[in-house]
C-alpha cells in the first residue's frame, strides 16, 4: 500500500542517520555547560522539581512509598500531583537507580527528553520524504530554540513538550500504514504526554487530535481504515492514563485550584512585541541583568510573566528558511497547511488579551483550567520548527528558489524595523550589538540558503553547515543566562551533602528536640526562591512549601500560598492570624528560619513571642517552645462547627494537649484520679504511621497532627477504625481504655474508589 500523506519524489540516499548523529553531537555541545556541572538549570527546576526528584529517590531507596510526603504542607498526596515525577518514564528509573540524585543528573534528564523529541522530528521528516538537512534544522530549533530553551526551568512543561514529536511521528506512521501497532505506540506516547497534566500537554493533545481528524478527512484511503490505528491508540492511551488522571482529577476536587476566569487568564498573555525575539534573541537584553531589560512584559499592566517567558528565538536559519520558502508551493503540502494553521492558532492563543481570538478559545473545554495563554509558545516553537525544516527541504529540492535580492531585502527590512523599534523606545545603543550579532548570523543563514538553492552544498557537507550554523547561533542567542543557568553553588541548600549552615543548624536542633511523641516542623520563609521545598531533600517536615497545587482544606485553614520566597508571600488566615497562635502550636511548628526579622513577615508578632536562637548570615532562626507533639491522647472532646470556625477565626478556650475539637457531640472522660494519658510514635514512614496510646478509664482520642485526607485509613489493634477530622484539619482515632496500637495507612487507590463510589451513589 502506498503510504498516505508522504511527499512525492522522495530524494534518494538522504542521510537521515547522519543527520541524527549530527543532532546528537550538537545537542551534547549545546548542553555541555550544564552537563559539565559549570552551571545548572535554576528557578523551578531546582526550587520545585529537583526536591521532588530527590524525595522520589530517597523514598524508593529507603523502601518507603513515594505516594505521600509529610515533608511539605503538613502532608501532600504525591501520587496525584502532576509535578511529583512519579509517572515520568525518565525521572522514575533514574530515581530507582541513583539513591542520591545530583544537579547534573537532573539537568541531563531534561536535555535527554528534548533530544528524544528532536530525534523523533528527524524520523518524522524521513517518513514524509523531506530532506535530512531540513529535519536536522527542525530538530535543533525544536530542542534548543524558543520556549524549550528559554523556559527549560519549567521541567514539567518540557516533559510534555518532549513527547509531542514522538507522538506525532508514531501517529503519522499509524495513519500512513493504517497500522494498529503504530497506533498503539502513538497512544502510549500520547499518554506519557498527557501525564504532564499541564497546559502544554493539553494544547499538545488538542493539536494531535486535530491532526488525526485532519488526516482522516484528507487522506485518500477509505475513512474506515483509520479506525484500527486510532482505536488501538485510544485503548492503549486510556489504559495508561486512566488511573493517574483519576488521581489528579480527585486531587483537583480537594485542591485550591479553581477555574481560571477570563480576566485571570488574560494576565498571562504574551505581549505582541515578544515576536521581535524571533529576529534577535537579546535585542531586549533578556540574557543580561534584569535592570537592563526593556522588552515586554516590562511596562505592561496586569501581566504576570517573567522576561524569559516572552522569548521565542529559534535561530536565524529557522527564520530565513521560513521567509525563503513562503509561497504557493509551500502551502501546497496538506500537512504543512495543517502545521501553518496550528502555528497561527498557537500564536493567537499565546497573545491572549491582545486579540479577540482567545476570548473565543476560552470557551473550548479545558481552557479555563490554565492561567497562562503564553504557555502556547512551547507549541508555537514546535510548529515553526517543522515549518522551517520543511521550507529548507523545498529549497534543497529546488521546489523553492528564492531570489537573492528579495531574500536579502526581506530580512534586512525586518532588522531595520527592529532597529527603529529600539530607537523609538530609547534603547538603540543597548539593542545595537545584539541586533548586529543576529544580523551576522542572518547573513550566514542567507548565504547557506542560497548555496543550498544553487546546489553548492549537498549531503554530509550540507548537514555539517546546518549543524554548525545553528549550534553556534543558538549557543550565542539562547546560551546560558540568568533565566536558564546559574552556578550550582547557589543551590547548596538543596544538596544532602551540602555545607549550608542554616540547614545544618536546623537538622541539629530537630535531633535535639526529637522525642517519642514528637516530630517537630520547621518553616523556611523569605530566604531565597529555592528554599521552600528544601525539606523534601533533607527529610524534615516543613509546615508550608512551594507548589501551585495545595489541599484546599490546608489552604483555607492556614492561608498557605504557593510560595514562600518573599516576606509578602507568607499569608496568614483567620484561624492562623499570627505565628503566635493555637494553630502553629498544633502544627508542631518548633523552628522558624526567616530571611528578614520575623516582625517584617508577621505584622501581629510581638517581641518575645518566640525565642530568637541565632542569626546565620541574613537568616534569623526562632524557636516556638509551645509547639505541640505530633501525637497526643486527648481525653476531652468539644463539639464545634469547623466551617463556622474558619469563617469566624475563633478557637474555643481549651487546653489542646488534653482536648480535641470534633464535629461530634461533646464527651469528656477526664478524672482527677485517672492515670495520665500517653501517646507515642512507634514508627513514622511516608505512607504508614504506627502509634501507641494509653487511655484512662472512659478512653480518649489519639490525635495525629498531620493534615486530614480521605485517602488515609486507620486500624485499632488490627481492626479498622474511622479517622475523624479533628481540630479543623488534623486526624483523630477514638481509643478505648487501656493500651492500644493505632496504624495509619495511606491507601490512594482504595481512597479514590471510595470517593468515586460515594459521589456516584444515590
Amino acid at each position: 500500500m502506498q503510504r498516505i500523506g508522504r511527499s512525492a519524489g522522495r530524494p534518494e540516499g538522504q542521510p537521515y542517520a547522519l543527520a541524527a548523529a549530527f543532532f546528537l553531537v550538537c545537542a551534547l555541545a549545546l548542553a555541555f555547560p550544564w552537563l559539565s556541572g559549570r552551571v545548572t538549570i535554576p528557578w523551578d527546576a531546582k526550587a520545585h522539581f529537583f526536591p521532588q526528584f530527590a524525595f522520589l529517590a530517597h523514598a524508593l531507596h529507603s523502601g518507603q512509598s513515594p505516594f505521600w510526603t509529610p515533608n511539605v504542607f503538613a502532608g501532600m498526596p504525591q501520587i496525584a500531583d502532576p509535578q511529583s515525577l512519579i509517572f515520568s518514564p525518565f525521572f522514575l528509573p533514574a530515581a530507582a537507580l541513583v539513591p542520591e540524585p545530583s544537579f547534573v543528573l537532573a539537568d541531563a534528564i531534561v536535555f535527554a527528553m528534548l533530544a528524544m523529541g528532536g530525534l523523533a522530528l528527524i524520523a518524522y521528516f524521513r517518513d514524509r520524504g523531506w530532506s535530512a538537512a531540513g529535519g536536522l534544522l527542525a530538530a535543533l530549533a525544536f530542542a534548543f530554540g524558543g520556549s524549550a530553551a528559554w523556559r527549560i526551568q519549567h521541567v514539567g512543561q518540557i516533559m510534555s513538550l518532549a513527547w509531542l514529536p514522538v507522538t506525532l511521528w508514531l501517529l503519522a506512521r499509524g495513519l500512513d500504514r493504517r497500522s494498529a501497532l503504530y497506533g498503539a505506540a502513538a497512544g502510549a506516547a500520547a499518554a506519557l504526554l498527557v501525564l504532564g497534566r499541564d497546559q502544554v500537554a493539553f494544547l499538545g493533545v488538542l493539536m494531535l487530535s486535530a491532526y488525526a481528524a485532519y488526516r482522516v478527512a484528507t487522506d485518500e484511503s477509505p475513512k474506515l481504515s483509520a479506525v484500527t490505528p486510532l482505536a488501538a491508540g485510544a485503548l492503549v492511551g486510556l489504559t495508561i492514563i486512566a488511573v493517574p488522571l483519576a488521581f489528579t482529577l480527585e486531587l483537583a476536587a480537594h485542591s485550591n485550584r479553581p477555574e481560571i476566569d477570563l480576566d485571570g487568564a488574560f494576565k498571562g498573555s504574551l505581549p505582541p512585541g515578544s515576536f521581535w525575539t524571533l529576529i534577535s534573541a537579546n535585542m531586549f537584553g533578556t540574557d543580561g541583568p534584569l535592570k537592563n531589560f526593556w522588552g515586554p512584559p516590562a511596562g505592561e499592566r496586569d501581566l504576570f510573566l517573567a522576561r524569559n517567558m516572552t522569548n521565542v528565538y529559534l535561530g536565524e536559519l529557522t527564520l530565513v528558511s521560513l521567509i525563503a520558502a513562503l509561497g504557493r508551493r509551500f502551502l501546497s503540502n496538506k500537512e504543512i497547511r495543517f502545521f501553518a494553521a496550528a502555528a497561527l492558532f498557537f500564536a493567537l492563543y499565546a497573545l491572549g488579551r491582545y486579540t479577540p481570538a482567545f476570548a473565543f478559545f476560552y470557551h473550548l473545554p479545558g481552557v479555563d483550567l490554565w492561567r497562562r495563554p503564553a504557555d502556547a509558545t512551547f507549541l508555537l516553537g514546535a510548529t515553526l520548527a517543522i515549518l522551517a525544516g520543511y521550507g529548507f527541504n523545498l529549497v534543497e529540492r529546488g521546489e523553492a528558489t528564492p531570489r537573492t535580492a528579495w531574500l536579502v531585502g526581506a530580512v534586512a527590512a525586518l532588522f531595520a524595523v527592529a532597529l527603529l523599534v529600539a530607537g523609538v523606545k530609547g534603547h538603540l545603543n543597548q539593542a545595537s550589538w545584539p541586533l548586529a550579532t543576529s544580523a551576522i548570523f542572518a547573513a550566514l543563514a542567507i548565504a547557506l540558503i542560497l548555496a543550498t538553492r544553487d546546489r553548492l552544498l549537498r549531503g554530509p557537507y550540507l548537514l555539517a553547515a546546518v549543524a554548525t550554523l545553528m549550534s553556534v547561533d543558538l549557543t550565542i542567542g539562547n546560551g546560558p543566562n540568568e533565566s536558564t543557568a546559574l552556578p550550582p553553588e547557589q543551590f547548596d541548600a538543596l544538596r544532602v551533602d551540602g555545607k549550608d549552615p542554616v540547614i545544618a543548624y536546623l537538622r541539629g536542633k530537630l535531633k535535639e528536640t526529637a522525642g517519642p511523641d514528637r516530630r517537630d516542623r520547621v518553616e523556611l520563609a523569605a530566604i531565597d526562591f529555592h528554599w521552600p521545598n528544601a525539606s523534601l531533600v533533607h527529610g524534615f517536615d516543613h509546615d508550608l512549601g512551594y507548589n501551585p497545587i495545595r489541599l484546599r482544606l490546608f489552604e483555607d485553614v492556614t492561608g498557605a500560598g504557593d510560595h514562600l520566597a518573599l516576606p509578602e508571600q507568607r499569608q496568614f488566615s483567620k484561624l492562623y492570624p499570627s505565628y503566635r497562635s493555637v494553630l502553629s502550636d498544633m502544627l508542631g511548628l518548633r523552628f522558624i528560619a526567616t530571611g528578614v526579622p520575623i516582625e517584617k513577615i508577621d505584622g501581629n508578632y510581638k517581641h518575645g513571642d518566640f525565642v530568637e536562637l541565632t542569626r546565620i548570615g541574613d537568616v534569623h532562626i526562632y524557636e516556638n517552645p509551645g509547639a505541640m507533639p505530633r501525637v497526643i491522647l486527648a481525653t476531652c472532646a468539644i463539639h464545634v462547627d469547623f466551617a463556622a470556625m474558619m469563617k469566624s477565626g475563633e478557637w474555643p478556650e481549651a487546653d489542646y494537649r488534653e482536648t480535641v475539637l470534633l464535629e461530634t457531640p461533646p464527651i469528656c472522660h477526664t478524672r482527677k484520679d485517672a492515670p495520665p494519658a500517653t501517646a507515642k510514635i512507634l514508627s513514622y514512614e511516608n505512607d504508614r504511621i504506627v502509634a501507641e496510646a494509653s487511655a484512662p478509664p472512659g478512653g480518649g482520642w489519639l490525635v495525629l497532627h498531620d493534615v486530614w485526607h480521605p485517602w488515609w485509613f486507620a486500624s485499632l489493634d488490627g481492626v479498622e477504625a474511622p479517622i475523624l477530622r479533628a481540630n479543623v484539619m488534623f486526624r483523630a482515632v477514638a481509643i478505648p481504655e487501656g493500651r492500644h496500637e493505632v496504624r495509619f495507612h495511606f491507601q490512594p487507590l482504595r481512597g479514590l474508589l471510595t470517593e468515586l463510589s460515594r459521589r456516584t451513589s444515590p
